[in-house]
């Protein structure tokens, strides 16, 4: 586990969600939550989450009591970023928010 600064801020409503998810879904032993970027033509990038096992590249983090993976390569790109999760009238979903 990663200690000092993290990258990535995990709302406690996203953490929840998150953590339905795990306990719903039957994620396998092994998995965590992953957060990155993905990249795009000319310039144009998102952000990504889902489960995945660590991998070479990854440092694990304990945010509001989540395993995060991060690829170290994606770090610089994820600082500050806020995952939250959001229920509107007709849709509800993970939302990635740059305050």
């Amino acid at each position: 586990m990663e200690k000092g600064l993290i990258p990535v801020k995990v709302t406690s409503r996203a953490a929840e969600e998150v953590k339905k998810i795990f306990s719903n879904k039957q994620i396998p032993d092994g998995y965590r939550l992953r957060v990155g970027m993905k990249g795009g033509g000319c310039g144009a990038a998102g952000f990504f989450l889902g489960f995945d096992k660590e991998q070479e590249h990854d440092q694990i983090y304990e945010i509001e009591g989540l395993e995060v993976l991060i690829d170290k390569r994606h770090i610089m790109y994820l600082l500050d970023l806020e995952l939250d999760f959001e229920e509107r009238r007709d849709e509800q979903g993970f939302v990635f928010n740059k305050p």
